[in-house]
């Protein structure tokens, strides 16, 4: 059996994991990634899983030397966002003028993220990828240690879970997570609209749930994020392309005119999952390991490249001061600033949920004067918009300790 030793082992190298791999090897750090599956390049047809990566995430990427690596017709700037509640006045608008900034993030789809992060990995001195599964784990006083399906094992001083909302390895921990079904399912698609959708972002309140027209590189192609209901969810999901097409405009208000199908279509349940810890001595969780949220505002992954940034500060504090990069009470710096960030997210996304489920005359009402409010009020939207750009602490992870 060959052993690997190393400082930090990560189980997960997609999006989340591996940006943290490259933050801690850039730092100095000998970093092992376990992946079952090595990404592909991304070509042809738009992916269906697509995310809003905001300036925070952006910045974070270039830092990384992975955001040049992205190719560049697959990467959508958004330079505005339309919300409104609809059959109602209740609307709020955000540009990206109003904060004297270029746009307000970028469509990119999510396997040609990780695509460009593992392409970077590549070049990246001090970090090995070993495409494997994890089986067994095991952990002493001062390190832990990883059993590989190839035969191989891994010893390091510090582990962390990237991998994913069902993580083999926070469950391998037993830490128990809370969790509760939003009762709704995501349907998402590629359309082709009949005007160009001039790089905004919409979304509109609907009864049934939230649906978000995501602006793709084409100016006539966007993402879709539909929340409905299960079994509505199901039927337009089998239903014939013209009905689901005439159902997709009338929802979106035609907007961009008549819509049409550009792709398959897929639906998945959206469940809110939060670990009861985000540390243990010697481990700790990122990204949807730690946290999933409903996809409303399309901050999951932002929030977890928050999760990368900070962890990734604290362990190159530690080794500043030549502490044990898996010491628990070290650990707890990166555990409480992230939970208090994921909890504010979460705290957020049920109160807007709350606000725009139904069509309770009462919070009918509300809707259209707190949107309306917030779209006169400078100071309000600008923070805001602030916090969709992932420009404030709260957002980006810089908590104090």
């Amino acid at each position: 059996m060959q052993t690997h030793s190393v400082d930090v082992a990560i189980v997960g190298g997609g999006m989340v994991g591996m940006a943290t791999a490259l933050g801690l090897a850039q730092a100095g750090f000998e970093v092992a990634v376990i992946e079952r599956f090595e990404p592909q390049p991304v070509d042809g047809e738009p992916r269906l899983r697509v995310s809003a990566i905001n300036r925070a995430s952006e910045d974070w990427l270039k830092a990384l030397g992975a955001w040049s690596l992205l190719p560049p017709e697959r990467v959508a700037p958004y330079g505005a966002m339309q919300v409104w509640d609809k059959d109602s006045l209740g609307r709020i608008g955000f540009t990206a003028e109003q904060l004297q900034q270029p746009d307000l993030g970028h469509i990119i789809e999510n396997e040609a993220i990780a695509h460009a992060l593992w392409q970077r990995s590549l070049t990246q001195t001090g970090l090995r990828r070993f495409i494997a599964t994890p089986q067994r784990v095991a952990q002493g006083e001062r390190e832990a240690w990883l059993t590989l399906d190839d035969g191989s094992m891994i010893t390091a001083r510090l582990l962390l879970a990237a991998d994913g909302a069902n993580s083999w390895l926070r469950e391998q921990s037993h830490i128990p997570l809370t969790f509760r079904d939003y009762g709704h399912h995501a349907l998402v698609a590629t359309i082709r609209t009949q005007y160009p959708h001039d790089g905004v972002a919409r979304q509109v309140f609907l009864p049934e749930g939230p649906l978000a027209l995501l602006p793709l590189a084409q100016p006539d192609l966007c993402s879709i994020v539909w929340s409905l209901p299960p079994a509505q969810a199901e039927v337009l999901s089998q239903a014939e392309p013209e009905a689901f097409n005439a159902a997709l405009t009338v929802a979106s208000e035609a907007r961009l005119g008549c819509l049409q199908l550009a792709s398959e279509r897929a639906t998945f349940p959206l469940t809110m999952r939060y670990a009861r810890d985000f540390v243990r001595p010697r481990l700790a969780l990122l990204g949807d390991a730690a946290h999933t949220i409903h996809p409303l505002a399309g901050q999951g992954v932002n929030l977890g490249f928050g999760d990368s940034q900070k962890l990734v500060a604290v362990l190159c504090g530690a080794r500043a001061n030549d502490w044990d990069i898996g010491d628990l009470r070290l650990l707890q710096r990166y555990g409480r600033a992230r939970k208090a960030a994921a909890q504010e997210m979460l705290a957020a996304m049920d109160g807007l949920r709350w606000l725009f489920d139904g069509v309770d005359p009462v919070k009918k009402g509300l809707r259209d004067l707190g949107l309306n409010l917030v779209d006169r009020a400078g100071p309000l939207k600008d923070r805001l918009l602030r916090h969709a750009l992932g420009l404030e602490s709260t957002m980006n992870g810089r908590h104090r300790d």
